[in-house]
């Protein structure tokens, strides 16, 4: 049996567009490279392929734990979407309403 050499990517799970929060991201994400394209099934309309590795998705707390199981495992990989570090300045909502605040008010 040949066993073909798949390329797994390791990223940083962004969060939904529709979330502002940091509270259930995933972390880092080890997930396949398609192996084939997709095909339409003629009989019912959807799209499939026999590439089973792109069902497979793991999650790992650190960048450092993926690539060690991408290595333990002999698994081809390459990192991409390092995190930028954001700084949250934390304000109260009456900062809205404060006297000589330097924005206009748009309502």
């Amino acid at each position: 049996m040949s066993r073909d050499i798949a390329i797994a990517r390791i990223h940083y799970s962004a969060g939904s567009a529709m979330q502002s929060g940091k509270g259930r991201l995933r972390g880092w994400v080890l997930e396949y490279a398609p192996s084939e394209s997709r095909k339409l099934d003629p009989l019912m309309g959807w799209s499939g392929s026999g590439d089973t590795r792109a069902q497979l998705r793991l999650s790992f707390s650190t960048r450092e734990a993926a690539e060690a199981y991408a290595r333990a495992n002999g698994i081809a990989y390459e990192v991409e979407n390092e995190p930028a570090a954001t700084a949250i300045k934390p304000k109260t909502y009456a900062e809205n309403f404060r006297y000589g605040r330097s924005e206009n008010w748009t309502h």
